[in-house]
């Protein structure tokens, strides 16, 4: 499975950082073969057409947040359909995207990576609100509170948590509380923030065709 997350990023050319921390170490398989996988005669080839460029942009972006195509596509058409009502349809996509649980939870320093960051929330360890969500693709609004249940924080799991949050710095729409031990929602995630990996617009123009 790692092995197989290694090989997303040497295919988008990128580190999409699906492995957390050992994406900064010297382990990082793009800092050992920043080459797509498979064999070399199937890598040769000329300039990349517009359509691959906008596959490849969406495929980053989808890998980058570990969301399905079906789940991606409602997103970015979601996006869309804001337009002529919101200044930056990009921005939409972003604040849909950002403001999942799971990347709320880890955006804060509870998982060192989206897809353990997804389990830990489908497993039941957090309180929004105060009240159990389980569900990764629960929208996290302005003056909502995310929490570690009681009952969690006594698993050896949660020992290692502290010591992840010690690294993280949240974003700013995000306020960690370090005595409660929980993060609230004080704004918006913004495009200059998240400094995505991809051309957004191209992502559009893909599904737009």
């Amino acid at each position: 499975m790692l092995q197989d997350q290694c090989k997303i990023c040497r295919r988008a050319g990128q580190k999409l950082f699906l492995k957390g921390d050992r994406c900064l170490s010297p382990k990082c398989a793009i800092l050992k073969r920043n080459t797509p996988p498979g064999p070399v005669r199937k890598r040769r080839g000329g300039a990349a057409s517009e359509y691959k460029k906008s596959l490849q942009e969406k495929q980053a972006l989808k890998k980058w947040y570990g969301l399905g195509e079906k789940q991606f596509k409602r997103y970015v058409k979601e996006a869309l359909s804001k337009m002529g009502k919101v200044n930056d349809v990009s921005a939409e996509l972003v604040k849909r995207l950002e403001t999942r649980l799971d990347n709320v939870v880890y955006r804060l320093g509870f998982a060192e990576s989206r897809s353990s960051a997804r389990q830990l929330v489908v497993h039941g360890h957090f309180l929004v609100n105060g009240k159990p969500v389980n569900i990764p693709s629960f929208i996290f609004k302005k003056g909502d509170v995310v929490s570690f249940k009681e009952s969690k924080k006594k698993k050896p799991l949660f020992k290692n948590i502290t010591e992840l949050i010690k690294k993280k710095q949240p974003p700013v729409w995000l306020h960690f509380n370090k005595d409660k031990f929980e993060g609230k929602s004080i704004g918006e995630p913004t495009l200059l923030e998240v400094n995505l990996p991809v051309e957004i617009s191209l992502i559009f123009e893909f599904y737009s065709r």
